[in-house]
């Protein structure tokens, strides 16, 4: 079951890598990493500095729209929460 979680916070990766490169003009600067604590997944998301305004949006509604995709593809586990945080 632990390898199956793993996959899922792969996928999930996937996606914040897949929806930033769509939205930002360099896509060549796109960079997730993910770091795993006791209680959480935190996903960090790097983009060129020109970039940060169209991953954030404006009042931050493009960057909870991302947020709210996560809470969505972990499913059921809610073993541990999921934190997007860009860079």
């Amino acid at each position: 079951m632990s390898q199956n979680k793993h996959n899922d916070d792969s996928d999930l990766t996937g996606l914040v890598e897949y929806i930033a490169k769509s939205l930002v003009d360099d896509p060549t600067q796109v960079k997730v990493r993910r770091r795993d604590s006791n209680n959480a997944t935190v996903l960090e998301l790097k983009v060129s500095p020109q970039d940060t305004g169209r991953i954030i949006g404006k009042s931050g509604r493009v960057a909870n729209a991302i947020r709210n995709l996560l809470q969505v593809g972990e499913g059921d586990s809610r073993s541990k929460r999921i934190i997007l945080k860009i860079q």
